[in-house]
């Protein structure tokens, strides 16, 4: 029995790749690949893995084998899902796995913007610390405080959980629907989008990123904020209107944020967030781990072998679960 051709767009953990030729037929990408080169790989695959590659209704069109996509991420906005059911191209995704490192990600980016962690290590590098710290370099207080978690998913309530448990703070939330078991375990409070940043200290995203999530946090919840409100965002750049940000930033309306993700990534070396000392960065790590990494990967190999060899459950994307359940 010849095994199903693959496409997988970069080179993966040796024992996940011992894994994939196990099943598959594997071809690996290269650094820098062109799309025309993407295209000329992708001839005769039923199966493409790659890391938040943009599948596109071109690329549909120009790999007609093409029968699952599957993404070495847990975020899939990167998917055209309407041309993808149009060519009956499934789509999985990688959740669960990396849950818990996204939320220690966000917890470290708060800590470090309340505390001026990056300014301070800048300072001591720069030989300033020649006597005591100024007050300007003082942080705030985290422990006790009021957090709004926007986005109360599987990560968002990872981060209740540390949060609560682990810095004793209140917490509120914003979600499509009401979490009453998330109320009860963490004594959380449900609020409105713009009554989250108007009541909390310190106000975190964690929304995918849809056309009813874009651009979601902007000018009219920076202004409800608190001049001492810390602003995180672990989840997608779009969902965050930055030149509002960044507005808010530089006319000291709120105290400072971490930022994982950006609109446009990479972020440019001369972007206006990288000018302000109140913001911390960090280049899209939230799962950047190699456990984790490496989870991911076995995920969207085990995603593969689910659909194409019908052994085990996938992850599909739910917007694109129709196509297996019509072909059950």
């Amino acid at each position: 029995m010849m095994k199903p051709k693959i496409f997988i767009e970069c080179a993966l953990d040796q024992d996940i790749m011992a894994l994939a030729e196990q099943y598959f037929d594997c071809s690996v990408g290269t650094a820098n690949l062109t799309l025309q080169n993407k295209y000329d790989a992708l001839q005769g695959c039923v199966g493409y893995a790659v890391p938040m590659g943009n599948i596109t209704r071109e690329l549909l069109q120009a790999c007609p084998t093409l029968q699952v996509v599957s993404n070495i991420a847990v975020g899939y906005d990167n998917f055209d899902v309407q041309a993808m059911a149009e060519h009956h191209v499934i789509g999985t995704h990688t959740p669960y796995v990396l849950d818990d490192t996204v939320a220690d990600l966000t917890v470290g980016l708060m800590l470090a913007v309340a505390r001026q962690i990056t300014r301070l290590d800048k300072w001591i590098r720069t030989e300033q610390w020649q006597a005591g710290v100024p007050e300007t370099l003082f942080g705030i207080d985290v422990y006790g405080k009021k957090v709004g978690i926007i986005g109360m998913g599987r990560i968002g309530e990872k981060i209740a959980k540390r949060l609560k448990y682990g810095f004793d703070m209140s917490i509120y939330y914003y979600n499509r629907s009401r979490k009453p078991r998330i109320e009860q375990a963490y004594g959380a409070v449900y609020q409105s989008l713009n009554e989250i940043c108007a009541t909390c200290d310190f106000i975190i995203v964690m929304l995918p990123l849809t056309e009813q999530t874009k651009e979601i946090i902007g000018q009219v919840q920076f202004a409800c904020m608190q001049e001492h409100a810390i602003f995180i965002n672990t989840a997608r750049g779009g969902v965050v209107d930055e030149q509002a940000l960044l507005n808010a930033l530089k006319e000291q309306r709120i105290q400072g944020a971490g930022l994982d993700v950006f609109t446009t990534e990479p972020l440019l070396a001369d972007h206006p967030f990288t000018q302000l000392d109140q913001v911390v960065l960090t280049p899209h790590i939230g799962s950047a781990t190699l456990a984790t990494r490496n989870a991911m990967q076995r995920t969207a190999i085990n995603n593969l072998k689910a659909i194409l060899y019908q052994q085990g459950e996938a992850h599909i994307v739910p917007e694109l679960q129709h196509l297996v359940n019509n072909e059950r």
